[in-house]
């Protein structure tokens, strides 16, 4: 019997418009023999969408392939448990009764949202109290990827090494200007990038070389998040490798992002996700073989160090001047668009994005049969 797989995507989130791209390719990508797909979007209102609602997000040719399905749904409401009658959070019309038979119960829920209020703990905890297996990290793991300057303390306490930051609130800025740009100064210093603290996909990301540069950064940035992280500016290659696994994690071959022009200060949101031309993703990244294994290594270090379980991608800096490996970050939902680096380097790697699909899944599976065991009584 077919699995019921909620792919919920979109969220009230920067990231709003990739998280949907994303998902067109999971639902393109997912085995139809072993999984029927129910659409579930989020709107950046945060309102969820019935399925049916949900499917005119997607491009017609994404929705011809599974058109019967969602004409089988109907006007079908959704329940995010297995057991709608015993536990968990169920949305019913206001007309609906106790006894409601229309609503649709998921085995298991692949969210795909990034960044806030999708890959920060929050829904996580939605799902965990529901009861219901999902793909991805947990709500600690999710939340610490989610938090760059969480993260990167983390990445201090098992021992890899980062490059120099320093953060601020909002608030801080807000108040006193000019005291927290002399402290970036003084302690990061030209050129510096800053991001929200809480983001990704280079939403709110811009680079400073100066004093006013650097303000109109920061008003940049918190716009997004009430947390600031600002990191000294490299001269280095960026290279991904992707994760996947639980207890025992297996790193990909690692990506590279290969950037013909080299005026460009970083690769933004355009860069990605609008196809200028000026890059090429290339698997496997064209370095040794001992570099390698050393980065697929640290990557899982960085997985582990946050907790994280079934997906991630960790992004690396290789230095210019010394040839020093560091680790940038990690992503608990990293893009899944036809143009991101994950699933090119799981097929760089010998693995098919439907067979990762796949194993994502047995993923959330294993790790919601794993929290079963834990006892929630004492005595």
């Amino acid at each position: 019997m077919k699995k019921r797989v909620g792919v919920i995507f979109g969220g009230r989130s920067g990231e709003h418009e990739v998280a949907v791209r994303s998902a067109k390719t999971v639902i393109e990508q997912i085995d139809r023999e072993k999984y029927t797909v129910v659409p579930v979007a989020i709107t950046k209102e945060g309102n969820w969408l019935s399925p049916v609602e949900s499917a005119k997000w997607l491009p017609p040719e994404t929705v011809r392939s599974f058109a019967d399905e969602i004409a089988a749904i109907g006007d079908g409401t959704v329940g995010l448990v297995g057991d709608t009658k015993s536990k968990g959070l169920t949305r019913l019309d206001e007309t609906a009764g106790a006894n409601d038979d229309r609503t649709i119960a998921f085995d298991v829920i692949f969210p795909v949202l990034h960044g806030t209020y999708g890959e920060d703990g929050t829904i996580q905890g939605l799902f965990e109290m529901a009861g219901i297996p999902y793909v991805g990290c947990g709500v600690l793991g999710s939340s610490c990827g989610m938090d760059k300057v969480v993260m990167k303390t983390l990445f201090c306490e098992a021992g890899l090494p980062i490059c120099k930051y320093t953060w601020f609130l909002r608030g801080d800025f807000e108040t006193n200007a000019d005291a927290v740009i002399a402290g970036v100064e003084r302690s990061v210093g030209y050129p510096c990038f800053v991001k929200p603290a809480n983001l990704g996909s280079s939403v709110g990301v811009s680079r400073a070389d100066d004093s006013a540069s650097l303000k109109n950064a920061i008003e940049l940035a918190a716009e997004y998040d009430r947390k600031i992280i600002v990191e000294e500016g490299l001269e280095a290659r960026e290279i991904e490798c992707a994760v996947l696994g639980n207890d025992a994690p297996e790193a990909s071959r690692p990506g590279e992002y290969i950037i013909r022009d080299s005026s460009k200060a970083f690769l933004d949101y355009t860069e990605k996700y609008t196809g200028t031309g000026n890059n090429e993703f290339v698997v496997p990244a064209p370095v040794s073989v001992e570099l390698e294994e050393r980065i697929k290594q640290m990557a899982i270090t960085a997985f582990k160090a946050i907790d994280a379980s079934g997906i991630a991608r960790v992004d690396f800096f290789l230095r210019h001047d010394n040839g020093a490996l560091l680790v940038n970050e990690i992503n608990t939902m990293p893009g899944l668009t036809d143009a991101s680096g994950y699933p090119k380097m799981w097929a760089g790697s010998g693995k098919p994005f439907s067979e990762v699909i796949d194993k994502l899944i047995d993923l959330a599976f294993e790790r919601h049969k794993d929290r079963e065991r834990n006892k929630t009584s004492f005595g």
